[in-house]
């Protein structure tokens, strides 16, 4: 389809609010969108330049546009979540319509069961959920079996049948379980108010039927029963500990919903928590594909309108950190201090654990997901061009000048490459100048890599601070790579990321995976160049006790050390063994200098 043919759909679009779907040449739906402005918003896909990539291959695949208007922006946030979750757009977040949560749910019938149910039943019966844990359900259940005794048996128990002694009270009714209404022990009436008290519990108000326990609990003191009185009492004591450890903030608080976002390159991880009478009655994550470098706002908006659906949400007030578009009716708070910034505080903390949960999940299902999202994050974090999927690290050892040499260690995929690593002898500095030293190990690793034609790597670590990055800038710059490969040099004390030409560094935050890798290169590093430095000490060492023999030189030290193996087995070794190796002269000398 021609660009023509492109503006003239858009001409046609209307001001109002509504749903648009993006269709390529095949009739296949790419994308559903809501906009408060229809033709505003589609007209801006084709009439501005896009950063991501993904949109501009989007824009070239649409041929067809199609919009349904509605009423309200509210409308259109519903209808646009339907709608992905029904066609499943290429471009659009995907949502998964999960149908299996627990309900409670209390049955339509005279004298009413409460049980936990997956299966809604249209047949008058209310339902209080869904929950996002069993172990909520089974916690609600034992705690309202434990305050008020409910049948648990399925006969049809009608007033004509009991009254015609149809049944007979079982074993439930016998331990305490149930108050026998299948043989007219317990009223219509008493056993509405349970339900009715049971109804408040489940919604997380609390309030009345401690009022009620107390009340009850002082009748029967002043009517002198203390043991009924004992009995309401410890019923007040399961109430109240219940009440305990579920209210987390002030009890005012009430039918709200909290949302928070935390999100990375590829996905978004929203946080639900739902509150009633200041407990958390519902907790739930969800994470979210982004397919077009959506922002946070975007997913936010999206996620508050599928778990509001999903959940059956009648909350009128959310807490957001952000303003966003939730719909008429509903009163949107960012709150900034108090128990209700507390509660954002304690979302946002669900929302990261659960994203570490799915990085642990990841590197073991999907080692690849993993190290893509790392890889991303550290060409963000580090500012730089392309992702650093090969990283080379430099470090300097030496003791009091002795013996001065270098390590480069080799990260592939965020992981060491231990095949790749090099040890450098210095050649050609005297004494300990660790600037000189690595502006002679980067010239020649790079030349060499030059030369045979071996890929370069696309960020370059130095162990050290700005002096310790000039020096290996100035490598760069002779062989023709200042600019063409990455350079940042880390210094050890604050960590602090220097970068050329920059004075003022970089701080990571501490715990970001970036700087973790970054320090696992630096330490790696340091480990490498520090044991080829040891060895290399003691090699001179064996090396000069030995050649400090008169009449014994270098080629008679390595024959005796190819044949003994160490300096400890030749000062052992006997007279005639010596002399079987380097003759009767050199043996003897040798044999008296260490005896």
């Amino acid at each position: 389809m021609s660009q023509a043919s492109i503006e003239l759909q858009l001409q046609t679009l209307p001001h109002n609010p509504g749903v648009y779907q993006f269709y390529d040449k095949q009739g296949k739906i790419l994308y559903v969108g809501k906009a408060k402005n229809l033709k505003k918003r589609v007209s801006s896909y084709f009439h501005k330049e896009h950063d991501s990539g993904k949109t501009r291959v989007l824009v070239k695949k649409i041929v067809e546009i199609r919009h349904i208007v509605v009423p309200t922006e509210t409308d259109a946030l519903l209808l646009e979540n339907n709608m992905i979750k029904k066609y499943q757009p290429r471009y659009n977040v995907m949502l998964k319509d999960d149908k299996t949560y627990p309900w409670i749910c209390i049955k339509n019938e005279r004298f009413p069961r409460v049980f936990s149910t997956r299966k809604l039943i249209r047949d008058g019966s209310e339902y209080f959920g869904p929950y996002t844990s069993v172990r909520t359900v089974r916690a609600l259940l034992d705690l309202i079996k434990e305050l008020y005794p409910l049948r648990t048996c399925n006969y049809d128990l009608s007033k004509e049948k009991i009254d015609a002694g149809k049944y007979k009270v079982c074993l439930e009714y016998h331990i305490g379980n149930c108050l026998g209404p299948c043989e007219s022990f317990q009223s219509v009436g008493e056993y509405d108010e349970q339900i009715r008290a049971i109804r408040e519990i489940v919604k997380g108000n609390f309030k009345e039927s401690l009022q009620l326990f107390k009340k009850q609990m002082n009748q029967f003191a002043e009517a002198l029963k203390f043991e009924e009185a004992q009995k309401i009492k410890e019923k007040l004591e399961v109430l109240e500990n219940y009440q305990a450890k579920s209210t987390i903030v002030n009890p005012r608080i009430t039918n709200v919903d909290v949302f928070t976002i935390v999100s990375d390159e590829a996905y978004g991880y929203v946080n639900f928590l739902q509150l009633s009478y200041g407990a958390i009655i519902r907790a739930h994550t969800i994470e979210m594909k982004k397919k077009l470098d959506e922002t946070d706002m975007e997913l936010l908006e999206l996620a508050i309108t599928e778990l509001r659906q999903r959940f059956h949400s009648q909350s009128k007030e959310i807490y957001v950190p952000f303003i966003v578009d939730a719909g008429d009716g509903i009163k949107v708070t960012t709150p900034k201090v108090g128990d209700k910034k507390k509660l954002l505080e304690l979302s946002e903390r669900n929302a990261r654990f659960y994203r570490q949960e799915r990085f642990k999940q990841a590197k073991i299902t999907d080692p690849d997901r993993h190290v893509n999202r790392l890889m991303s994050q550290m060409k963000n974090d580090l500012r730089l061009s392309e992702e650093p999927r090969y990283i080379e690290c430099f470090d300097n050892s030496n003791i009091q000048g002795t013996n001065p040499v270098a390590a480069c260690v080799v990260f592939k995929n965020g992981k060491p490459s231990k095949k790749d690593y090099r040890h450098f002898n210095i050649k050609t500095v005297d004494g300990p100048d660790d600037f000189a030293s690595m502006e002679e190990v980067v010239y020649r690793r790079y030349k060499r890599l030059l030369d045979e034609g071996e890929p370069l790597p696309q960020l370059i670590v130095i162990d050290g601070g700005k002096g310790q990055l000039s020096s290996a800038l100035k490598s760069l710059d002779a062989l023709g790579l200042r600019g063409e490969i990455a350079i940042i040099g880390i210094a050890k004390r604050l960590e602090e990321i220097y970068y050329p030409g920059d004075s003022i560094p970089m701080y990571l935050d501490k715990k970001s995976e970036t700087l973790k890798v970054i320090q696992y290169l630096r330490n790696e590093a340091h480990r490498f160049g520090i044991t080829f430095h040891r060895q290399k000490r003691s090699n001179a060492a064996i090396d000069s006790e030995l050649e400090n023999i008169p009449g014994v030189g270098e080629k008679t030290a390595v024959q005796l050390l190819k044949e003994f193996k160490s300096v400890k087995r030749i000062k052992e070794a006997s007279i005639e063994k010596l002399i079987a190796i380097v003759g009767v002269s050199k043996a003897q000398k040798i044999y008296e200098a260490f005896h």
